[in-house]
């Protein structure tokens, strides 16, 4: 007998006058075959006026064309060169105590990839959107992202982007390879209990945040502008608004949730700060 879980995941609630946020806060990885049982976010979803879905990369058939093309920049190093080429000495042996491998031709992109699994990274994840986003179409609500990133930019930002670009990256995925996988199924736990500071300190939340396209491509403060953009139109509308959002940018110090604390729209739910010494 399987035994489904009620999960949730976070969820905070901000009021502006007659305007209703939702904010909730996703991560990426959760395992496929992970039992959901989503009450409470089906719930606000059907009361909810819109949806407001994370950025979403839209791509042409030639951009998949150009990433055919020159999919050995995407999973090799350039020009003959290893891993050790690029990591230090302690690191590559890290990497290799983990992967059983000496130095590799693989692109940091892959290698850090592989890397997280061993941490407990489901690849064949099921993200909270996808609950959402099958609500929001069984509902007929209005649903859109938050902004729309053009596909050839991303791509050329991937294709040109040096190796050296993924060192932190390549160092937290190392830790989160080292903490396990039973350290990646505590992240899973927390979250669905919303210990919110306990999920932000798993190394591999850390890996997760340190190899996303936003953080190795230098694009974060553009990712924080338009949520902020968008929080800011949601809570000046009528009525309720979901928004799925990276638990991450939601809770980082300084991040979505203390700016909207700071400006006494007090968010009610889960406490995402850390506890004070």
């Amino acid at each position: 007998m399987v035994t489904a879980r009620r999960i949730e995941g976070p969820m905070w609630e901000v009021r502006r006058g007659d305007s209703v946020l939702v904010l909730v806060g996703a991560i990426e990885g959760l395992p496929r075959d992970m039992e959901w049982r989503t009450d409470a976010l089906v719930s606000v979803v059907e009361r909810a006026d819109r949806v407001l879905f994370p950025v979403q990369g839209q791509a042409s058939l030639s951009d998949v064309g150009r990433v055919i093309w020159r999919i050995r920049t995407l999973t090799r190093l350039p020009d003959d060169r290893t891993s050790a080429d690029y990591l230090s000495p302690e690191l590559l042996a890290r990497v290799g105590r983990i992967t059983g491998e000496g130095a590799s031709r693989k692109s940091f992109l892959m290698l850090s990839a592989d890397l997280m699994e061993h941490g407990g990274y489901a690849r064949r994840a099921r993200p909270v959107s996808e609950i959402v986003r099958r609500a929001a179409r069984a509902n007929k609500k209005a649903a859109e992202p938050v902004g729309v990133y053009r596909g050839d930019e991303m791509i050329d930002r991937v294709l040109t982007t040096p190796p050296e670009a993924y060192l932190n990256c390549m160092e937290a995925a190392t830790t989160a390879a080292e903490a396990g996988p039973d350290d990646g199924a505590r992240r899973v736990e927390n979250w669905r209990l919303r210990r919110i500071p306990a999920v932000l300190a798993s190394p591999l939340e850390q890996a997760v945040q340190a190899c996303s396209y936003w953080s190795v491509m230098e694009q974060g403060e553009r990712l924080r502008g338009i949520w902020r953009h968008a929080v800011d139109r949601a809570l000046s509308e009528s009525g309720v608004t979901v928004a799925i959002a990276p638990l991450g940018l939601l809770a980082e110090p300084d991040g979505m949730l203390d700016r909207l604390a700071a400006e006494g729209l007090e968010p009610l739910g889960p406490d995402w700060r850390a506890p004070q010494p």
